[in-house]
């Protein structure tokens, strides 16, 4: 392997992991990050969101490397708009649950110690945790991340694979390492988007232990701030980036 594209590669993985920091990547996750109060968990949602974004990358890659594909400009367009409403409905459906009380923080009472009723060796204490309805019939486990962070992860891989495609073509000219180029890319990605969900959960995971009210305030913000931007994010693609007028050329 030639040191042009070790460095090449390298810089894949740095700009997966700046990738992660793009504004509708935080946003659309912290939507989601946003029911939990496990930090843990939280980067497991961010990961699984970086698996899903990798997948469909990977896939637009081997359309575009390998198959010779052309991704038209209007469906790249169209595919960030569907991004901004994707967003949108992501915080829309967490500022419903909030108004229907489905996010709630309670507590687990545990035992540890001798279980005989009058030792002095018995402890008992209690653990938080934020449930939902909804997440209890999306995964089965109570500590998985379920399922909704890989397919939104794999909405925004497709919405953002038109420019990383003209990235790999314009300076990588074997196909097979083009897309070696692109996992060494998604695995950045899904490194920063651990890093980045675990560190978004971490107010969530204060707020639930020590401040249940501000925990709901700050719910409310994030739902309240992902419909805004999802709109003006829409609204810019829609219209300043053209997508309009080109669908009705």
């Amino acid at each position: 392997m030639g040191g042009s594209l070790i460095g090449t590669l390298a810089l894949g993985f740095v700009l997966g992991l700046k990738h992660a920091l793009d504004a509708d990547h935080v946003v659309a996750v912290s939507t989601i990050v946003g029911r939990e109060r496990s930090i843990w968990k939280a980067a497991r949602i961010g990961a699984v969101w970086g698996v899903g974004h990798t997948a469909s990358l990977f896939a637009a890659a081997v359309a575009v490397v390998l198959l010779r594909m052309r991704i038209p400009p209007a469906l790249g367009a169209g595919l960030e708009c569907g991004v901004g409403l994707m967003v949108m409905a992501l915080g829309a459906d967490l500022l419903w649950r909030i108004a229907r009380g489905e996010i709630v923080v309670h507590s687990h009472p545990h035992t540890h110690g001798d279980s005989a009723p009058h030792s002095h060796d018995l402890v008992r204490h209690a653990h938080l945790h934020v449930h939902t309805r909804a997440d209890a019939a999306e995964s089965a486990s109570h500590h998985g991340a379920g399922r909704r962070p890989f397919y939104v992860g794999l909405v925004h891989g497709m919405a953002g694979s038109a420019v990383l495609m003209l990235f790999v073509l314009g300076t990588i000219s074997s196909p097979w390492a083009a897309l070696l180029y692109v996992l060494v890319f998604g695995v950045g990605t899904i490194g920063g988007m651990l890093i980045l969900s675990g560190l978004i959960g971490l107010p969530f995971a204060v707020a639930s232990r020590r401040f249940s009210t501000l925990l709901g305030r700050i719910q409310l913000a994030v739902g309240l701030g992902s419909v805004v931007f999802g709109a003006v994010y829409t609204w810019h693609v829609a219209v300043s980036d053209g997508l309009i007028v080109a669908l009705l050329q």
